[in-house]
């Protein structure tokens, strides 16, 4: 099933039940489309935040790496990148597990890969 929730994915993983998995794909669209909408970033980085803890499935969740790269040479591509960056550290120190992907190759930075039962 897929269930598209651009800007409130709160309301979509309230209705997450035990035993599911979920992928949340992904961060980085919705914090773009949080910053386009001119919503308050943390307000809704909370709120995801915040739904995420009380979810009953499990949840996976993309985001991308966006400050590997050269500063951005505008205002709104700076503000993102940062944005980008705090809601990754703020999702890495609730997860249980992250892994980096890069060029196809994980790497675990946080807990141990489990199977999920």
């Amino acid at each position: 099933m897929t269930i598209e929730a651009p800007l409130d994915v709160a309301s979509a993983l309230a209705t997450c039940t035990i035993g599911q998995i979920v992928l949340l794909d992904c961060a980085t669209l919705w914090l773009s489309n949080v910053l386009l909408a001119d919503q308050d970033i943390a307000a809704a980085s909370a709120s995801l935040l915040a739904a995420l803890a009380i979810c009953p499935a499990h949840v996976i969740v993309v985001s991308n790496e966006v400050g590997h790269g050269i500063v951005p040479d505008n205002a709104l591509a700076r503000q993102f990148r940062n944005a980008q960056g705090r809601l990754n550290q703020l999702l890495a120190a609730q997860a249980d597990l992250v892994v980096q992907v890069t060029a196809g190759l994980p790497q675990t930075l946080k807990g141990e890969a489990r199977q999920l039962t």
